[in-house]
């Protein structure tokens, strides 16, 4: 079982360069860092990459560690953390929560499902197409791209308030068009 103050000692070492070190801290730490990065990206291939790009930071930073009374894990738990936080914000629209796919297995329609969703697709590129230009445009872009009402306002040069009518106007209509 590793210490911590074998943890310690690993970092200390892959800050003077050595990849033994490096490798050992990898295998004791990185179960923990993972669920770090998937505790907060909430995506797994997310989670994957981020944990890669904070050994390739600790890697860069071990030279700078300094233990100040903290626990070694504090300081690499922070340091993925910050990472991770960092993607999360950089992230345009939101990923599939991980909690909220109970099965990772082919989740893909079947034919008959594929056909479905091909027919309601088709519908409702029809009632977008029955919208005014900009605001079926408006919509495209808030529901099927993730751009916030402030974006939609500025490209539409309108006051948010003006878009935000837009869309609420937008949607009822489609609604009616969907049921007809």
């Amino acid at each position: 079982m590793t210490t911590i103050s074998d943890i310690e000692e690993m970092i200390v070492r892959v800050g003077i360069g050595d990849r033994s070190a490096f490798n050992s801290l990898y295998e004791a730490t990185s179960a923990k860092l993972f669920g770090v990065c998937l505790r907060i990206l909430k995506n797994r291939a997310e989670a994957e990459e981020a944990l890669q790009e904070a050994f390739v930071r600790i890697w860069q930073k071990a030279n700078g560690y300094a233990s100040n009374g903290y626990s070694p894990m504090t300081w690499l738990i922070t340091l993925t953390r910050n990472l991770a936080i960092d993607k999360l914000r950089a992230r345009k629209a939101p990923t599939t929560d991980i909690d909220a796919v109970p099965n990772l297995s082919d989740s893909g329609p079947n034919p008959e499902e594929a056909a479905m969703a091909a027919s309601e697709r088709g519908q409702i590129d029809a009632c977008l197409n029955e919208l005014e230009t900009d605001r079926g445009d408006a919509v495209r872009g808030a529901y099927l791209e993730g751009e916030s009402y402030q974006e939609l306002a500025e490209r539409f040069e309108v006051p948010i308030n003006t878009m935000r009518t837009w869309l609420r106007r937008s949607l009822l209509k489609l609604k009616e068009c969907l049921s007809r």
